[in-house]
């Protein structure tokens, strides 16, 4: 049984990234395998952690087709209508509220 090496937050070693670190520098992990952890300590809770892949073993981003630019607009356009009045409210619904403002808070919004 082999377990991960884990590293305090911010002393990751040279070569190790995120997923969001890889995505910014045009890197997806590529299937591998979690190669690392970071842990940052928290109050009361339990610890935050982020896992970490390897740099070398990370494949390019996969670059976005019109198939998908349309499918991601589609998406988005379903997200802004309000399930409650049916209107197209502008932005994303959020998914806390699950419906446009006037709807969620009728005394305070003024249409």
């Amino acid at each position: 049984m082999s377990t991960l090496p884990v590293y305090p937050w911010r002393l990751a070693p040279e070569g190790l990234a995120t997923v969001r670190q890889l995505r910014a520098i045009g890197l997806r992990p590529g299937g591998q395998d979690v190669a690392a952890q970071l842990e940052r300590p928290r109050r009361r809770r339990e610890p935050l952690i982020a896992f970490l892949y390897r740099i070398d073993l990370a494949r390019p981003v996969r670059p976005m087709t019109p198939a998908r630019w349309a499918a991601l607009a589609k998406a988005n356009a379903a997200r802004r209508v309000c399930p409650e009045c049916g209107r197209d409210a502008g932005y994303r619904i959020p998914p806390s509220l699950g419906m446009c403002a006037p709807c969620a808070y009728p005394d305070t919004v003024a249409a």
